[in-house]
């Protein structure tokens, strides 16, 4: 396989694939009969909070100008109304990629185009004309599939500079007994999330391992809706090659038009799969619509 980025996004492209004005990508994938399916996943009631808190604390220190929410009281009881009443508010200022998000499908373009042929000059200081994030409103509920990488090494946490190649997947998902159905979502479990969680952001910033260029076509091939993994930015960081920076963001949003999901926290949820053997399940993981966004922050949950 090409390890040119451009060439191997020319051979995986959705561009058309669902008409020319959408907007969607491979969410297109999660029809009304796969939802409904999904649904019948939800066999105990027990739901796993994927979610990052959104604090000062969290995981940001400043990479792309990203910083970590800043939370403010309006109003705090005090004084209380006439009638003896307190009333609290308050606000928060934050990027919408701060902390547990989905990428949408104009965050990312290369040669001045961004997914279905959408010129990159409609993203403007305003926001983004097409390819917004509240497109995806009803788009992210239905069957996923955790393949939990960093268990079929045994180790808790996979090396910063591992690579996750198509085989692994693989191995992952014989090992779990679990197939990977067309429209299914995708959460990949590297262990990264510890270094955060038991270390320092600038640890959990410094690098991290993912899936690299070769996982485009495994995740075209099976019709994967979206992928989401534990680390900051799905792929292996760096890339390994000079030449691009984040190459699987490029096929996969580009090219491709799949949404892609970063920093969720699947340790609890990788642990309870590893005890019952199930490593399927309803995922409930709705956008915020935030007009003409790139992003949005998000509380995903997985109900088994």
């Amino acid at each position: 396989m090409s390890t040119d980025f451009r060439t191997v996004g020319r051979g995986l492209s959705n561009w058309g694939r669902w008409g020319a004005d959408d907007e969607v990508g491979t969410l297109n994938l999660i029809t009304p009969a796969r939802v409904a399916a999904a649904a019948a996943l939800a066999r105990t009631g027990r739901v796993f909070d994927l979610g990052y808190t959104l604090s000062a604390n969290g995981p940001q220190i400043g990479l792309g100008g990203r910083v970590n929410p800043v939370h403010l009281m309006s109003m705090t009881g005090q004084p209380p109304l006439p009638d003896g009443a307190g009333i609290a508010d308050d606000f928060v200022f934050m990027p919408l990629q701060c902390a547990t998000q989905w990428d949408g499908l104009a965050h990312v373009s290369y040669d001045g185009r961004c997914y279905n042929d959408v010129p990159a000059s409609s993203i403007t200081a305003r926001g983004a004309e097409r390819l917004a994030i509240d497109r995806l409103a009803r788009g992210v509920v239905g069957r996923a599939v955790l393949v939990d990488v960093a268990r079929v090494h045994g180790v808790a946490c996979l090396a910063p500079d591992h690579g996750i190649g198509p085989d692994e997947l693989d191995a992952a998902l014989d090992r779990q007994g679990v197939s990977l159905e067309a429209g299914s979502i995708l959460l990949v479990r590297t262990g990264w999330t510890r270094r955060f969680t038991e270390g320092s952001a600038a640890e959990f910033m410094s690098g991290e391992p993912g899936l690299t260029l070769e996982c485009c076509q495994w995740l075209r091939e099976r019709d994967v809706a979206a992928v989401a993994a534990d680390n900051w930015a799905v792929e292996r960081y760096p890339s390994g090659d000079p030449n691009a920076i984040m190459p699987v963001h490029y096929v996969l949003i580009r090219d491709m038009g799949m949404t892609l999901g970063e920093m969720f926290d699947l340790e609890v949820l990788a642990a309870d799969c590893a005890a019952d053997g199930v490593y399927e399940f309803l995922l409930c993981a709705p956008v915020l619509k935030v007009a003409k966004g790139v992003g949005t922050p998000l509380n995903p949950l997985a109900v088994k």
